[in-house]
């Protein structure tokens, strides 16, 4: 197989000496592209983040921006880059760069080509292109340590259309560059479903798709996987499919691609989606690697356990589906087997009417949960038929309130039951203490969340 290369900014470039644990932020700066900088190297900065060029949702190709310090560099073989110096130089800026020059959206400049290449991104959104509308939450995973947010804003509300000869809005209107298979040491592209399951197989390998949970073991743990294998394009795996019974999400699409292509199908998800990390993050976060980290404070979990989900699991043995109330064993442990991995999710139809996602953290966006509670109900005439609570934050995996579920299904919609079961919510789980809160908090915001949701929704 021959040496991998990736276009850099209009320009071919060999991806020799890229192996891990080499990120694909310090590759780029080892070719002199040094706009891009680490500032956490976990993805809570956004000074690392880069565009690529990806398959697109309305569009055949979208410039999509990524924490550059969380991707493995071999990662990018095949693709597309661009970096905050391939938008513009100094005599021709960018109309992104332009706008924070013009407005001082740039102080110590640190961040700033961070801030441009996630500008640039939604610059070049479709949907935005029609609307003229710049979405904040698109810079929502970029930190300015200044403060210096107010220009930076006005920058970003300043940006009209891209201008008919744009050549980065033209490259949007063609397809994606098709993955290619790569075999470097410690990292393999598998050509398709079938080898990469062989390859999970072996003693050590990991799978790896947004990378936004390995690349901070690797990052601030010096995590060392004996073989990385990319999972992130096999087609497989990238499937959303809404039928009649049931919607199934592929594991390997990024939170982002699966919010635009539900369209609010699943308003559960919608409600979870803007509270999780932040539009960078969840332009590399995939719903499957958020359930293979078994984290019990993630978010989606508490969302999928209240959805009644459950997972696909595909191994070389072949095929099962495992419901997700299931599916954890313990503290980041599940029920994979060596070499299994998840295919996909699946969520039953039709949907519990009533729903809502309720996450307590100390920052409203890109933060932690503390606890998180995520409801469906179906009431009818008065009365609760069905009810599923999913937790996070209160035990050692992701759980169901079932005993408090059963305080409310068959009964009114009504102050004194919701209380009853309110009650019964928050003596649910094992929470602790730590930095984040205290059990005794926890517990609290157990019990006031369904009074919450009883306010939101009203009495039947």
């Amino acid at each position: 197989m021959e040496q991998p290369h990736v276009t850099v900014n209009g320009e071919s470039r060999s991806l020799s000496g890229a192996e891990p644990p080499t990120t694909a932020l310090d590759w780029l700066r080892g070719l002199g592209l040094t706009g891009a900088k680490e500032g956490c190297a976990e993805g809570e900065c956004g000074a690392c983040s880069v565009l690529l060029a990806r398959p697109g949702v309305e569009a055949p190709t979208e410039w999509t921006a990524v924490n550059a310090c969380l991707v493995p560099a071999a990662a990018l073989a095949g693709q597309e880059v661009v970096t905050a110096e391939g938008l513009g130089d100094p005599d021709a800026l960018h109309p992104v760069q332009r706008e924070l020059a013009v407005r001082g959206g740039s102080q110590c400049g640190y961040c700033t080509p961070g801030f441009v290449c996630s500008m640039a991104a939604e610059y070049y959104r479709p949907g935005r292109c029609a609307s003229g509308d710049f979405d904040e939450h698109a810079l929502s995973g970029n930190l300015c340590r200044c403060t210096g947010y107010r220009p930076i804003l006005e920058a970003a509300e300043a940006l009209g259309a891209p201008a008919a000869g744009d050549h980065l809005g033209f490259r949007t209107t063609a397809p994606p560059p098709e993955p290619v298979p790569v075999r470097v040491p410690g990292f393999v592209r598998p050509d398709g479903l079938a080898e990469a399951l062989e390859l999970l197989a072996e003693d050590g390998a990991v799978p790896i798709a947004g990378s936004t949970d390995l690349g901070v073991e690797a990052n601030l743990r010096g995590a060392r996987p004996g073989l990385l294998v990319a999972i992130d394009h096999l087609p497989e795996l990238r499937v959303l499919n809404r039928g009649t019974e049931h919607v199934d999400i592929g594991a390997a699409l990024s939170l982002t691609e699966i919010e635009r292509r539900l369209e609010g199908a699943v308003p559960l998800l919608d409600a979870v989606f803007p509270q999780f990390a932040s539009r960078l993050i969840r332009n590399g976060a995939t719903i499957g690697g958020n359930l293979g980290t078994a984290s019990p404070i993630g978010d989606l979990p508490p969302a999928l356990l209240a959805l009644d989900a459950s997972v696909v699991l595909v191994s070389t043995a072949g095929e099962r589906t495992v419901p997700l109330v299931d599916y954890f064993t313990g503290y980041r442990e599940t029920v994979l087997r060596p070499g299994e991995l998840i295919a996909s999710v699946r969520v039953p139809l039709p949907l519990a009417p009533t729903a809502a996602f309720h996450k307590i953290a100390k920052r409203r966006y890109d933060d932690i949960s503390s606890v998180a509670i995520a409801f469906a109900l179906e009431i009818v005439d008065g009365v609760v038929a069905r009810a599923a609570i999913g937790l996070g934050g209160v035990a050692a995996t992701p759980i169901r309130a079932t005993e408090a579920e059963r305080a409310l299904v068959g009964r009114r919609w009504a102050t004194d039951v919701v209380a009853e079961a309110a009650a019964i919510l928050g003596r649910t789980g094992t929470p602790i203490d730590d930095h984040r809160a205290s059990a005794d908090y926890r517990r609290a915001m157990l019990e006031t969340s369904l009074d919450k949701l009883f306010a939101e929704a009203g009495a039947a």
